[in-house]
């Protein structure tokens, strides 16, 4: 009877308790399968727990290019975690009283206007760094993306006033960049230094991030440098690195799992660091408005765990995940994803970097720790997000293919010539600028005149629909531009709009407003 009681409680025990955290061991091969599954050349990975480093290594190569390894100390531009960093140099400042969270804006910045006066003379400190200025998802991020883009800060702030409000003013979450551009332009007029500096001499060096650089220019050191790689046609190829040289406190940053180690153990510190905890970089205070609550975000319903909450606070994103408060951040450019996530209750840290573009690859390895922490057994995340993956690529593909067919079949169709000349010419948009219309060869071609990458064929689709098709291939963002007509029947304006559900939606054509210039 004893023994039958003790294997009952034996069993009972085996299935309450919690699974062991993931071993270096399982970390290693988790990665290397993610790595295989995704089509990821490089990543990256370390484990932060109680303040230490548990796990930190750097998995396959910075470039198919050189084949040269990745390490720990391998930089990648770590794109939207640069946020935190902008909202802790303004927390910097608060501590000063130099400025507060409630400080207007048009304080520090006069000529900072938004397209409803109201919301211009209201705007605080806090508006620009919690998505809910009423501008829609992505909006104006042409001025800044594709990164050659020739926008300065100050035309970003001269043309916020073109962009039309998609929802009343701290009403809804709409992911922006824009604003955290202005962000640092508030930390270089109240500071006197560039935000760059201000970040590099107040954040990264007391916390003795020495290999990182809050911009390309900055990096001491490249010779240990990720390339990043998009997908294209079913083969991966290197696209340009983020060099970016005014937006940076946007997404500008470059740094390693070394370096980011330090920067999340200071987080869950709550802005203490140092041997003994004796130094601040930023007072418990602003940490905690960091951390609290002030945009509230839908619930994910692909969620991987129990939730029932989601907010973004400033700088970091926030949810409760199995009874465990979440806070994490993701970066995406051109060919790399990047994602921090911090369990506070657990003293845990976790940093995944990549050098390819897929998210389910930071979340895959990311949550298969995090279940390990969670006493959550038998969930194959790596199986679940490829499966995932591979049906959005789907669903898009066939929207994608069915585009181009129709372009082939104008193309072949007999009578279906159309006179390229009508629609060529300048067209201009208040905040994007010039696009110029030419025909070249029998085919018109698309030129943005400051963004200089966003140039290709126009391809006729269907009566006044043309497609754009991108000479960089690597984009993912073909187009559609559909002209408008005056009563004579003469071109007159252009609104366009991505194909893929799959283009990042800082490709925000669908803002633009093209009118033809006499």
């Amino acid at each position: 009877m004893k023994k039958l009681l003790f294997t009952c409680l034996f069993v009972l025990f085996s299935v309450i308790s919690p699974s062991q955290p993931l071993s270096s061991g399982k970390i290693d091969r988790l990665t290397e399968r993610v790595r295989k599954e995704f089509n990821v050349p490089g990543i990256a990975v370390a484990v932060v727990k109680d303040g230490a480093v548990i796990h930190m290594k750097g998995y396959g190569v910075r470039s198919i290019a050189t084949g040269e390894k990745t390490d720990e100390k391998t930089l990648f531009a770590i794109a939207s975690n640069t946020k935190a960093f902008t909202v802790a140099a303004l927390g910097i400042l608060i501590d000063e009283k130099r400025l507060t969270w409630d400080t207007r804006v048009i304080d520090i910045i006069p000529e900072f206007r938004l397209y409803d006066p109201y919301v211009t003379e209201d705007f605080r400190i806090m508006d620009l760094l919690t998505h809910r200025s009423g501008l829609g998802l992505g909006a104006g991020d042409l001025m800044m993306w594709p990164d050659s883009a020739m926008f300065t800060a100050g035309d970003i702030i001269r043309n916020l006033r073109h962009l039309k409000q998609a929802s009343p003013f701290r009403t809804k979450y709409d992911y922006d960049n824009l604003l955290y551009v202005v962000a640092g332009e508030v930390v270089e007029r109240v500071s006197g230094a560039s935000w760059e500096e201000f970040v590099e001499t107040r954040i990264m060096h007391p916390l003795g991030m020495t290999g990182s650089a809050a911009s390309f220019r900055g990096i001491p050191d490249r010779s240990n440098i990720i390339d990043a790689h998009v997908p294209v046609d079913g083969r991966l190829q290197t696209a340009p690195k983020q060099e970016n040289r005014l937006h940076n406190s946007s997404g500008g940053i470059y740094s390693n799992i070394s370096d980011l180690s330090v920067w999340v153990v200071c987080q869950l510190n709550r802005g203490r660091y140092g041997p003994n905890l004796d130094k601040q970089i930023f007072s418990e205070e602003v940490h905690t408005e960091m951390w609290s609550p002030q945009t509230i975000k839908p619930l994910k319903e692909d969620s991987p765990y129990k939730s029932h909450f989601s907010a973004y606070g400033l700088g970091w994103n926030l949810t409760d995940i199995n009874g465990f408060l979440q806070v994490y951040h993701t970066g995406s450019h051109t060919g790399i994803v990047t994602r921090v996530t911090m369990l506070p209750e657990l003293n845990l840290g976790i940093i995944v970097l990549t050098n390819q573009q897929a998210d389910e690859s930071h979340e895959a390895i990311t949550y298969s720790i995090i279940d390990g922490y969670l006493g959550i057994i038998g969930a194959d995340r790596v199986a679940a997000l490829k499966e995932s993956l591979l049906r959005k690529r789907e669903e898009a593909s066939g929207i994608t293919e069915e585009a181009w067919a129709k372009v082939e079949a104008q193309r072949t169709e007999a009578g279906s010539e159309t006179d390229n000349s009508l629609f060529t010419g300048r067209y201009t948009d208040p905040w994007f600028g010039d696009v110029i219309i030419t025909e070249v060869s029998g085919r018109l071609r698309f030129n943005a005149i400051r963004s200089p990458r966003l140039r290709g064929d126009m391809l006729h689709y269907t009566g006044n629909t043309f497609i754009v098709r991108w000479d960089d291939r690597t984009f993912d963002a073909d187009a559609f531009a559909i002209f408008s007509f005056d009563r004579e029947g003469i071109p007159e304006s252009i609104r366009m709009e991505a194909i893929s559900p799959l283009t990042d939606f800082s490709y925000d054509f669908h803002d633009l407003n093209l009118r033809k210039k006499q």
